[in-house]
This record gives C-alpha cells, sequence and structure tokens, in this order.
C-alpha cells in the first residue's frame, strides 16, 4: 500500500501536524521546515549549515537522525485522531554516505499502522549540484498516546 493510499481520521490532519511541527523547538534550531505532509508521509527540508556539522564539515548523525524521526513521527501523525499524540519508541538509523550537500530533505513514510503502534521508515537525503544522494535510512516504531494532557497536537 503505497502512503497515499491511507485514509486519515483527522480530515484536519495537515494543519495539526504543521501547528505541532511548528512547535517544536529543536527542529526550529537547527533550522529544519516540513514541506510536506500527506496521509503516511512528510517530508523535512534541512539546509547545510555550520553550526549542524561534524568536525569534518558533514551535517551530524545526531542531526540527521533527529529530523528523521520528526519525520517519521509526523509521518504515523497524520493517519491518527485529532487528540493523539505521537511518541517514538524505538528506531535504527543506517548511515550509508557522509551527509554533505547543500539541503537535505528527509522523508518519513508509514509502512504499517496501527491504533496504537506504527511502523514507518525513513530516507534522509543530500541535494547537491542538482543531485540527489541516499545518506540514511531509518526504521522507527511509534506509538499512539491519548487521553494525556502532557501529550497531545
Amino acid at each position: 500500500m503505497a502512503a497515499t493510499d491511507f485514509q486519515p481520521l483527522d480530515p484536519e490532519f495537515e494543519s495539526r501536524v504543521r501547528g505541532s511541527f511548528a512547535r517544536q523547538a529543536a527542529m526550529q534550531t537547527i533550522g529544519a521546515s516540513m514541506v510536506r505532509a500527506e496521509p503516511g508521509e512528510v517530508e523535512i527540508q534541512l539546509p547545510w549549515s555550520a553550526h549542524v556539522t561534524q568536525q569534518h564539515g558533514f551535517v551530524h548523525g545526531g542531526i540527521v537522525g533527529a529530523a528523521l524521526d520528526s519525520a517519521c513521527g509526523y509521518a504515523a501523525s497524520t493517519l491518527m485522531p485529532a487528540d493523539v499524540g505521537v511518541l517514538s519508541i524505538e528506531y535504527k538509523v543506517n548511515f550509508v554516505a557522509p551527509a554533505r550537500g547543500q539541503r537535505f530533505r528527509m522523508v518519513g513514510t508509514v509502512v504499517k499502522p496501527g491504533r496504537t503502534i506504527s511502523v514507518v521508515e525513513g530516507r534522509a537525503f543530500a541535494l547537491d549540484e542538482g543531485r540527489e544522494k541516499l545518506v540514511a535510512t531509518m526504521s522507527a516504531t511509534m506509538m499512539a498516546v491519548g487521553g494525556r494532557e502532557d501529550i497531545k497536537h
């Protein structure tokens, strides 16, 4: 099933996930922006900036992982009811190439949605001089949390 085949439970999912993302201070700190939110799939972009690099000038793996985690979490969130928050309960990142580029795009795609647990995959791509290169993959498990005032959108 392609991500676009999923039916969101909340018809206002896009404004809800974009509003939640806008409140994420961590993503603001690294300069990330949400550029696309569809049922079961979210894309986050990140410009290269010296303040998010490691000693060799590549975007630090922790930054790539954080942005991928957000893309995966929000992808799962697009399919949740409006009153449910989503938290990561597990993820694994494979770095397949140095994160070198002018900007980066992180795409989270739901593989298997669920009422409580969703499985999501992420891909991070470096964009440099018109070329796109895969730099990392993520496999993530997200948990829906309802009935808590401190975990909502």
